[in-house]
């Protein structure tokens, strides 16, 4: 073969060209002229709210974008067929870089991301002014916790499938990826607690004050009998119980007292409820019989008294006020919720009776009356 002095130069040239390049790549230096590639976003995922079919859920996307976005970059959010958008918009999305929520608009501008929503596409823009660091950690809320430049009203309505649906991430940006939720029915819990209620009567010493009279209790009770003893003229005697209820009724409970009749001896006298006769149903001081010799019901007479200060009552006790006993129910207990039975005023309460006479009661050894106490849960 004749080779002429041109070939010699070009196979020259040929194998200087692959010299050369041999040694570039031996060397590492191609990296330098390497472009920024494309790559898969890091640590995404959805959180939704509710997860049940058809129901309308606020989302929580998030990833970190490794290459970071340029001035005029987009995120997309793409929903697959099934979930309904409705009337989201910008106020119902909020994006968190790198943990500070950043101001959102229908159109980028400084400092302010854009935000555009297109059938199930939403769209975000970067800020006119800055773009996003690589490795940045970004977090999109889309509901009604949206709370940057416009609170959320409107959420996305779940498919009715019960399945798992791919949520594309992309855009412009370099980097892409998809996040995955589970659309699932919901689990109903149930269960049942049992009703419970315990009533106690419990006696009470003597020498104890009762809502604050001055006049402490005469002798010891017991949980069914209150007495009195005799009755010295002019001084009124008083007596007590204790009360207790424990339920866990949700609405509460009362209790009420209602007497058989007045306090009769077997002769037919009379202690006739406080005041004077009058049966009085508004809690008022404490004061002593008339004595008006043309009318017996002024001889003497009884009353009670609670220190449960806020029950169902029309006019609720106070401090040292007194009522009649009646044959009507008197409500003297209550509260509005569960009771433990040990706190005053909503599950302890002490109920205290009171007698006093004149000169003029009648003569008797047998003063007697029967009292019953009815507990009313309302669960």
């Amino acid at each position: 073969m004749i080779h002429t002095e041109k070939t010699v130069r070009t196979l020259q040239a040929v194998a200087m060209s692959v010299g050369i390049a041999v040694l570039l790549w031996s060397t590492g230096l191609p990296t330098f002229f390497r472009h920024a590639e494309a790559a898969s976003i890091t640590s995404a995922s959805d959180t939704l709210s509710v997860s049940a079919p058809s129901q309308a859920s606020n989302h929580t996307i998030a990833f970190t974008t490794p290459n970071g976005m340029s001035i005029g970059q987009t995120i997309t959010l793409t929903l697959p067929v099934g979930f309904t958008m409705g009337s989201v918009g910008e106020d119902d999305t909020d994006i968190l870089n790198n943990g500070s929520s950043s101001s959102t608009a229908a159109a980028a501008g400084a400092n302010t991301w854009g935000v555009g929503v297109s059938g199930n596409v939403i769209t975000f823009t970067t800020p006119t002014n800055v773009g996003v660091a690589s490795a940045t950690p970004i977090v999109i809320r889309i509901g009604n916790h949206a709370v940057t430049s416009g609170t959320g009203v409107n959420q996305i309505t779940n498919p009715s499938a019960t399945t798992s649906y791919a949520i594309a991430i992309g855009g412009t940006m370099q980097d892409n990826g998809e996040v995955r939720v589970a659309i699932i029915d919901q689990v109903t819990v149930s269960a049942s607690v049992d009703t419970s209620l315990t009533f106690t009567v419990s006696g009470v010493n003597s020498g104890q004050t009762v809502n604050s009279s001055p006049t402490t209790t005469a002798t010891t009770t017991t949980p069914t009998t209150l007495p009195f003893g005799t009755l010295a003229i002019g001084t009124s005697k008083t007596l007590a119980q204790d009360l207790s209820v424990a339920t866990n009724a949700t609405n509460g409970f009362t209790v009420t007292v209602q007497q058989t009749g007045d306090l009769q001896s077997t002769t037919g006298a009379t202690i006739n409820g406080f005041i004077d006769g009058a049966y009085t149903t508004t809690p008022t001081a404490w004061q002593g019989p008339s004595a008006l010799v043309a009318n017996p019901d002024t001889y003497g007479h009884w009353g009670l008294t609670s220190d449960d200060f806020d029950t169902v009552r029309t006019a609720d006790f106070s401090a040292n006020t007194w009522v009649s006993g009646s044959t009507t129910p008197i409500v003297i207990m209550g509260h509005t919720g569960p009771s433990d039975g040990l706190t005053n005023g909503q599950g302890k309460t002490r109920v205290g009776y009171q007698v006093q006479i004149s000169a003029l009661q009648e003569a008797g050894d047998d003063y007697t009356t029967t009292l019953r106490y009815i507990a009313t849960p309302t669960f």
